[in-house]
This record gives structure tokens, C-alpha cells and sequence, in this order.
């Protein structure tokens, strides 16, 4: 509910603080006093009114509204708090502020938190329904008809089921468009996944074998030289006269004579007599070593070819050259092995998909199909409600329709619906938002909102004009009706020139025109003022009787409170 509204520098309000109560709020006061000047601050707040600079009172900077709002629905709490990406529980007070500046510019906050006008409007379609300004109204937008249809009816629950395989169908849908779409370049890249893995397969790479093979083609290109050297090592060790063995040998020999003269040396002697057994070991192992070193151009015609293969597949496949070219190699062939699964996948999934995808729409067809039934039904029932309505509120030759036409697969499933509406004999029936008549417009609203009151989650309505056209026994009605509407959890702002709807009001608030100043420096200023007791008695004979007041007007006034259980 709006529990306090706060105006400054707006036309000719310079100050006005509103304080607002649960139930129906009357707004009276005479012509050009200012009446529609509020609804137009009201709309100016929640973003429902264009602003412009003239809008400013003469002489201020910047003109403000500020409305209190208490959310009690936890729904619309959460709804709200997404609108204004802020947290609001259920509960919660929350401050809406717009401020419009001499140059034009404006600004909206939301709990002192800056906020863009969409934000704004957005909130203001959630917790106000005003009557009377036609492109702000929540019920004139078909999806919202639809809503109400199916709130009125409760097909909520069939139509979340209805959403949720919709909701799966389209993403699969986008899924496989995705998949043929890209299937010519998927078949691509599986073909060169699978040649790449055959061709690596082909191989048989072994962890260690690169470095291996390089060791041994170095070996056998370089075969006579290392033959030759190691022949020269050996003849110098070993296999020659005066060889280095064969003199350590007679070294070792004169020394084991002299230990026997002198202990002391037998370390001396041992040490070289060591050196000339490993010596001796050394050359018997490079006469072996040259013993194998026997030319075979085959081998090295193998070596060298497995060396260029594994080149090739190191350069071919980006795989840097070193000690772990040929594990990069053996990952990268693991890597491209889940691709290969991945695409495989993928395409053998395309057929399978498109059955699922099948499968799911005749389940939306059947789902949408009970839906459409069950609004239909809704519909049957919503008619007689409203005509009924219409005619307790003056519109005897009105009739109102539930248009439900076939429509495309869409998320709230497979109809059209829109509220037509026939207000006099002889026309067509239009649909509900292509009504001219403002007074017409609020009266079927008022009949509507007195069927939808408890399905209904918006809680403040604004009612503006709703008594074009009308007499007293009408008004009395139009009261009751609102009277009833306010006692349905909603809170209702009302402005109106019969004093029958005025009587029905829990809080009355008159709005009221003065003149300060002289000549030049005269000024205007629209006040509001809470009506009570004798005022407000005073004022409501005044609406009946305008200025011939007389005692017997005020006891019908009083009657008429009576009446009104006020």
C-alpha cells in the first residue's frame, strides 16, 4: 500500500504531504482545484507520466515526488526486488523518489539507491493500477489478460507444466539448430581428428625412444672414427710394445720388491697396483666395445628413417623438440581422442535430439490443448461475472467476451487471448483497450477488479473519472463496489465529484485551491486537507447541494454516511 506521498515545486503545489490509509481514500475538491494534478504526480513517480520542465513550479529548480510504499505480498516483494536489483522482503517499506530539474533532466531512486526510469515504471506496474490513463493500465495488455484469465480460472498450475516442457523443448530446439548448423565443419573436424589419431597410432610411439635413436645414429654415423680412436686407445693401453700397462706392470713389480726393504710403502704399491688391474680392465673393455662395431647400413637406414617419422609428427603436431617431445606427442593424442568421442557424440545425439524434440511437442500440444480448455472454461465462467457487473454499474446493454484464438507454440502456451468488450447495442464489440471513454474505461475496470479481487497481487488502484456521466443512485453502486474492493486486501485511491462514492471513503482528503499575495507577487497554491466530523459533512452537502447548503442537505449527508456504514 502507498502510505505517504510527498510533492514540492510541482505546478502550483509548493508542499503537500499525503498520509494515506488502508482501505478507500477519497480525493474531492472543485474544478481546477487540482485534482488531476495529483494523479499526474502520482504517475510522474512511477514513471506512468511523461516529464517535462514546464511542469515545474515558477521560480524552483527542481520540483519532487516521493512515495512510501509498504509491500506486504511476498511476490511482489520478490518481483519488485528483481526489478530493482535490491533485496526487499515482504514486509519492507520501500521510498521511491523522482526529481525533475529546470533543465529538463530527471532522476529516480529506489531506497536512496539511483535507479533508471524503466526500473521505476517497472516497479510501478507492479504495485499501482491506475484507471483512467489508458496506456498505463496492467489489465489493458493482453499478456496480462491472459494471466488474469488463468489466475480467475487457476490454470497456473497447468500452465507451469506447460512452461517447463517449453521451456526444455526450446532449449533442445536451440541445441540441434546449433549442431546442423555447424555439422558440415563437425564432420570436418572429425575427419582430421580420426586421420591425425591413425597417423599417430601408425607410429607406435614409446616413452624414451627419441633420445635413444639420436644416441644411436650418432654411433653409427660417426662408426669409423670411433673405431679408429678406440683401436689407438687400446694399442696404447694394452696392445703394444712398451704399452702403459706393460710398463705399470714392471713398476708394480720393482715396488713389491722394495716393500719388502720398507713396509711403509705397501699403501704406495697397493694404490698402483689397483690402477694398473683397472687400466688393464679398461683396455679389455675397449677392445670389446671396437670388437662390435661392424658396419650395417641397414640399421642405420632404420634409425634414420624412424627418426624422420617422428620429426615429421613432432613438427607436424606443434609439439616442441627435447627430452619430452615424444610424451607431448602421446598427450596431444589422448586430447584429440575425447574430441573424436566428443563429435561422434554429437552427431549420432542429432537424430536421438530431433526425436526427443518431437516428443516433446506433442506433449505441448497435448499440455497446451488442456490449458486452452481449461481457459475456456475460465472464460465461461469470468462472462456472466462481468456482465452482471457492468449492468449494477449503469452499463445495462454492455457485454463483455474472453477472445481465445489459436496462436503459435509460445511460453504461456498455444492462445491468444484478449478481453472484448460491447458497450452499446448496434456496435461491434472492441477489445478492452481501445475503449475512448475514460469514464466507460474505469467502470469496467471497477466491474473487473471486483470479479479478479482476490487473484489480483496489484494493491493500490487509482480510479480517475469513474463517475463521468453518472447520477447519485450510480454513484451509490460505483461506492459500494469500491467500498468492497478496498475490503479485499487492496487499497484505493479514488478522485471523485459524487459525494454517494465520497460517503463509502474511509479517509477523505479534500483538495483545495488559495491565492496568497497581491498584485504581481500573487501566487497559487493547491492544499489537501483530511476531512472529518463536521467538515467533512459540510463538504459532502456542498458536492450534493453546491453553495445552498441547507440543514436538510446535511441530515441526507448524514443518512448517506449512515448508509455508507462511515
Amino acid at each position: 500500500m502507498l502510505r505517504e506521498l510527498h510533492i514540492s515545486n510541482l505546478a502550483v503545489i509548493e508542499d503537500v504531504r499525503l498520509e494515506l490509509g488502508e482501505g478507500l481514500n477519497c480525493f474531492t475538491g472543485q474544478t481546477g482545484a487540482g485534482k488531476s494534478l495529483m494523479l499526474q504526480a502520482f504517475g510522474l513517480l512511477l514513471g506512468f507520466t511523461k516529464a517535462g520542465k514546464d511542469m515545474l513550479r515558477p521560480g524552483a529548480d527542481e520540483a519532487r515526488v516521493i512515495g512510501l510504499f509498504e509491500i506486504r505480498d511476498a511476490g511482489i516483494a520478490e518481483a519488485v526486488s528483481q526489478a530493482a536489483d535490491q533485496t526487499i522482503a515482504a514486509g519492507e517499506e520501500l521510498l521511491i523518489t523522482r526529481k525533475l530539474f529546470a533543465s529538463g533532466r530527471t532522476s529516480v531512486s529506489i531506497n536512496g539507491q539511483p535507479a533508471t526510469a524503466m526500473m521505476g515504471r517497472a516497479i510501478g506496474e507492479l504495485l499501482v493500477d491506475v484507471h483512467g490513463q489508458h496506456d498505463q493500465q496492467y489489465l489493458l495488455k493482453p499478456s496480462n489478460q491472459l494471466l488474469m484469465l488463468d489466475a480467475f480460472g487457476s490454470c497456473e498450475k497447468l500452465r507451469d507444466e506447460y512452461r517447463s516442457v517449453y521451456g526444455e523443448q526450446r532449449e533442445l530446439s536451440d541445441r540441434l539448430q546449433q549442431l546442423s548448423a555447424s555439422r558440415t565443419i563437425r564432420k570436418q573436424q572429425l575427419e582430421l581428428y580420426e586421420f591425425q589419431a591413425n597417423e599417430i597410432d601408425d607410429a607406435q610411439l614409446e616413452e624414451g625412444e627419441y633420445d635413444e635413436l639420436r644416441s644411436r645414429l650418432k654411433v653409427l654415423s660417426n662408426l669409423q672414427v670411433l673405431k679408429k680412436n678406440v683401436g689407438a686407445a687400446h694399442s696404447s693401453l694394452f696392445d703394444s710394445e712398451g704399452s702403459l700397462v706393460e710398463r705399470l706392470q714392471v713398476t708394480v713389480h720393482l715396488l713389491m720388491e722394495m716393500v719388502e726393504l720398507d713396509e711403509t710403502l705397501g699403501e704406495v704399491a697397493e694404490q698402483i697396483c689397483t690402477a694398473t688391474l683397472s687400466l688393464q680392465e679398461s683396455a679389455y673393455e675397449l677392445n670389446r666395445y671396437s670388437s662390435q662395431l661392424e658396419m650395417d647400413p641397414a640399421e642405420l637406414d632404420e634409425v634414420e628413417q624412424r627418426l624422420n617419422t617422428l620429426n615429421r609428427l613432432l613438427s607436424k603436431y606443434g609439439v616442441d623438440d627435447g627430452r619430452e617431445a615424444i610424451l607431448g606427442l602421446i598427450d596431444y593424442r589422448k586430447n584429440i581422442e575425447n574430441d573424436i568421442v566428443r563429435l561422434r557424440s554429437e552427431t549420432e545425439d542429432l537424430s536421438t535430439m530431433q526425436q526427443a524434440i518431437d516428443d516433446l511437442e506433442e506433449r505441448l500440444k497435448t499440455t497446451g490443448a488442456k490449458l486452452t480448455k481449461a481457459r475456456q472454461k475460465s472464460a465461461a465462467k469470468m462472462k456472466p461475472l462481468i456482465d452482471a457487473e457492468l449492468r449494477e454499474l449503469g452499463m445495462s446493454e454492455a457485454e463483455f467476451n474472453v477472445s481465445i484464438e489459436p496462436d503459435e507454440l509460445g511460453a504461456s502456451g498455444v492462445d491468444h487471448v484478449e478481453f472484448y468488450i460491447r458497450t452499446n447495442p448496434g456496435q461491434p464489440a472492441r477489445p478492452l483497450r481501445k475503449i475512448a471513454s475514460g469514464g466507460e474505461m474505469s467502470r469496467v475496470m471497477l466491474g473487473m477488479k471486483s470479479i479478479f479481487a482476490e487473484s489480483d497481487r496489484v494493491s493500490v488502484l487509482v480510479f480517475d473519472e469513474i463517475d463521468a456521466n453518472v447520477g447519485g443512485r450510480m454513484g451509490t453502486v460505483i461506492g459500494q463496489k469500491m467500498r468492497k474492493l478496498a475490503d479485499s486486501n487492496h487499497q484505493v485511491l479514488c478522485i471523485t465529484h459524487l459525494p454517494q462514492i465520497a460517503a463509502f471513503a474511509d479517509r477523505h482528503l479534500r483538495i483545495s485551491k488559495h491565492f496568497i499575495g497581491r498584485g504581481q507577487k500573487k501566487q497559487t497554491r493547491t492544499l489537501v486537507s483530511l476531512l472529518e466530523g463536521a467538515v467533512r459533512v459540510d463538504e459532502l452537502a456542498e458536492m450534493l447541494a453546491g453553495s445552498d447548503v441547507t440543514t436538510t442537505t446535511r441530515k441526507q449527508v448524514e443518512e448517506m454516511l449512515s448508509s455508507a456504514g462511515r
